[in-house]
């Protein structure tokens, strides 16, 4: 059942779904509240930078950018830059086969950064679902080469299984880091 609701509001999600999006960025300012790795994570002079999704980047809005300026929006940050571009389509890991998927390396080479007005010295990647994390690598990856005093971390509104058992709830917190590990991404949890 937990999996079911999952893909369901993924789906709703990546649709731009407003009633659904705003519902989720409450879920997480709540959460917020509770959670304080969580509230850490956007306090202070945190900038929020959204992931492009996988077409080359263009002034249509997609699903991190519009979570970005949801939590933005909510207070949870200050400031949203959208510094990080997609140059290069990528095949959508949602669609692909597992051993299909883009590769750290594809993301990274697919990404430019714009040049940066200020200096940042806090930013959150803002992505709508993280699986392994290779897309969430690469941007950290890529802004870091670019920015490289600030201190990058990241935030997903949701995620996949992966490589835990069970999932308690579809709001369930978590903590946790992606590392480089054996040629890929790996998260954990």
């Amino acid at each position: 059942m937990v999996a079911e609701a999952s893909r369901r509001l993924c789906a709703r999600v990546k649709a731009i779904d407003p009633l659904w999006l705003s519902r989720c960025v409450g879920c997480v300012y709540q959460t917020s509240l509770r959670d304080p790795q969580l509230a850490a994570l956007f306090a202070g002079d945190a900038v929020l930078v959204p992931v492009p999704g996988s077409a080359a980047s263009g002034d249509a809005p997609w699903a991190a950018s519009q979570l970005a300026t949801a939590l933005r929006q909510l207070g949870l940050a200050h400031r949203l830059w959208v510094g990080l571009r997609r140059r290069i389509a990528v095949r959508k890991s949602s669609t692909a086969p597992s051993g299909e998927r883009p590769t750290v390396a594809e993301h990274y080479e697919s990404f430019s950064v714009v040049p940066a007005m200020l200096s940042f010295s806090k930013i959150v990647l803002v992505d709508d679902v993280v699986t392994k994390g290779r897309t969430l690598l690469a941007a950290a990856t890529r802004l870091q080469t670019e920015l490289p005093h600030a201190d990058i971390r990241a935030f997903a509104l949701i995620r996949t299984q992966g490589f835990m058992p069970q999932l308690g709830s579809v709001f369930e917190s978590c903590h946790g880091v992606i590392r480089w590990a054996g040629g890929d991404a790996r998260r954990d949890p």
